[in-house]
């Protein structure tokens, strides 16, 4: 069985931990850095960015994480972790992990009072999933490495390049295990072509 990590930092941890489990994987709720070394994949929940880079910066976890990356092991962003993986940030100079080809904007679909759900298409998942938006960035551009899975009206929420998946809402907040599942069946996919 496959054991897929929760950042636990900061944000919806421990629903993201649920459906992980209910999506037939092994959950593991990250605190310290030694724990990547024991993981297959790794989800960045939501949460607020600014607050979850310094807590990153503070437990040492910038280049642990870039290596993971590196290594090819899926990682999975929801909302402040799609910023984490994005490549550019609109207003910002610098990058936090910086993995995927994606251009983002924060809060781009404004403030807390404007959170909001929405069915989505999600090329790969399914019809008719229920995005749960707060304070939701979105993805501004992709480059051709990159692959949209969704949109919600013209802007792009849902995002997968190579081993990298990111979404601009909370999966984790319904009862639709269906991102996850896909998500695990993208680390289960990353193991086996490791294997030797």
């Amino acid at each position: 069985m496959i054991t897929i990590g929760v950042l636990g930092l900061q944000g919806a941890v421990r629903e993201h931990i649920q459906s992980i489990e209910a999506s037939g994987a092994r959950a593991v709720v990250v605190k310290k850095v030694e724990q990547l070394t024991e993981l297959d994949g790794l989800i960045l929940p939501g949460g607020e960015s600014t607050t979850m880079r310094r807590l990153i910066d503070k437990y040492g976890f910038m280049e642990p994480l870039r290596q993971f990356a590196q290594e090819g092991k899926p990682m999975f962003g929801t909302c402040a972790g799609m910023i984490l993986l994005a490549k550019n940030l609109v207003g910002y100079d610098e990058a936090h992990i910086g993995v995927m080809d994606i251009t983002v904007e924060r809060n781009a679909f404004g403030r807390q009072r404007e959170s909001f759900e929405a069915p989505l298409s999600i090329k790969g998942v399914g019809e008719g999933f229920i995005g749960v938006f707060i304070r939701a960035p979105y993805v501004v551009s992709v480059e051709e490495h990159a692959d949209v899975l969704a949109t919600h009206g013209d802007r792009i929420v849902a995002v997968q390049q190579g081993p990298f998946l990111a979404a601009s809402f909370h999966p984790e907040l319904t009862d639709d295990h269906r991102i996850t599942a896909y998500f695990v069946k993208m680390v289960e996919e990353a193991k086996a072509n490791k294997v030797v």
